[in-house]
């Protein structure tokens, strides 16, 4: 069975597909949802990291939700991942990001947490501010290596694309040419080494939005041929196909977020070809804000866009898009995150 968890402003809805159409729920209403994450290897356990109440667990494929970590992880939860690669037992080990930025991770699912290395004994550290916050920072994105179990890399927003070699023991600084202000990074089990950013550098130095690393993040390539809009924020890999990407994107912060002014949209790539704008099946991009992208690992060639409009399917690799019934009508949040995967 197929089953979505949509982060939005103030609740996750957790959808099943079932008879045919899609049944959903309501769930940690009142919070406020920043990631949400499934567990490669037990795809019944989800994680949820929320602002102001910390982080949550379910067992049971979103019926249920249990709190976690509450002796440790005391700081808004801003991000959370899940090993595909690192086991511990019959668990996947569990990350963590705080604000400020710090990472945490636990190897016996959920129960007991630990700080990692000091991500801000980092000589880069002093320069790492969120434009609205300026006096803080936050980990945006966690992505573990698919294929190295002792290597993770995390996106501070702003400020920072750093990676571990050891687990989280100790941090590498960011590249000379790496990507700042990474919204969402990408890994793939079929590309060794390679890693994807869509990133927010492109709206102060157009043609900085995304880039790619084919050498775990030593060194960095910008693709931008057939962008017109720099501002990026989703990004999902085909996972039949390293070489397909979708990402979303706007010309601006204000664009991308505020549900007043919002207009954004969807790009996609394949092998050398260039960017292109795709929209059939998508709703208009005005009012719309930047859309979460997700894949599900089962299912080949198809990927997800979670938007304020409502959530879509494309079936073709990102070249067509269909609506999902999983709102309820007249639905409209912002979007914070996105995990679709199958359950026994």
């Amino acid at each position: 069975m197929t089953k979505i968890y949509a982060a939005m402003t103030d609740v996750v809805l957790v959808g099943s597909r079932r008879n045919g159409g899609w049944e959903t729920e309501r769930r940690l209403v009142g919070s406020s949802p920043q990631g949400v994450a499934a567990d490669p290897s037990r795809p019944e356990v989800v994680y949820c990291g929320t602002f102001d109440r910390g982080l949550w667990r379910s067992v049971d494929a979103g019926k249920s939700w249990e709190h976690v970590g509450e002796d440790v992880v005391r700081d808004p939860v801003t991000a959370v991942a899940i090993s595909a690669a690192g086991q511990s037992g019959e668990h996947g080990v569990v990350y963590a990001g705080t604000e400020p930025s710090a990472v945490y991770s636990s190897e016996d699912g959920g129960e007991t947490w630990r700080e990692l290395g000091s991500l801000r004994e980092l000589p880069s550290e002093p320069e790492w501010s969120f434009p609205p916050k300026p006096e803080t920072h936050h980990v945006r994105w966690i992505s573990p290596d698919p294929n190295v179990p002792e290597r993770v890399f995390v996106a501070v927003e702003a400020g920072a694309l750093i990676r571990s070699l050891d687990g989280g023991e100790t941090w590498e600084d960011r590249t000379p040419d790496g990507p700042r202000d990474t919204h969402t990074l990408a890994t793939h089990k079929d590309a060794p080494d390679r890693l994807y950013s869509a990133a927010g550098d492109g709206f102060m130095a157009q043609g900085r939005g995304y880039a790619e690393s084919g050498d775990a993040g030593t060194n960095w390539r910008r693709i931008s041929e057939g962008l017109r809009h720099h501002y990026l924020m989703g990004l999902a890999v085909d996972p039949g196909d390293p070489e397909t990407v979708v990402v979303s994107a706007a010309s601006s912060p204000w664009k991308a977020h505020n549900l007043g002014a919002a207009e954004s949209t969807i790009y996609r790539k394949t092998g050398v070809e260039p960017w292109r704008e795709v929209r059939e099946g998508l709703p208009d991009v005005e009012g719309r804000t930047v859309a979460v992208m997700a894949a599900n690992q089962d299912e080949p060639g198809v990927f997800y866009a979670l938007t304020s409009k409502g959530l879509y399917r494309s079936p073709d690799a990102g070249s067509n898009w269909e609506h999902l019934d999983l709102f309820p009508h007249g639905y409209s949040q912002r979007t914070t995150g996105l995990a679709v995967v199958e359950t026994g």
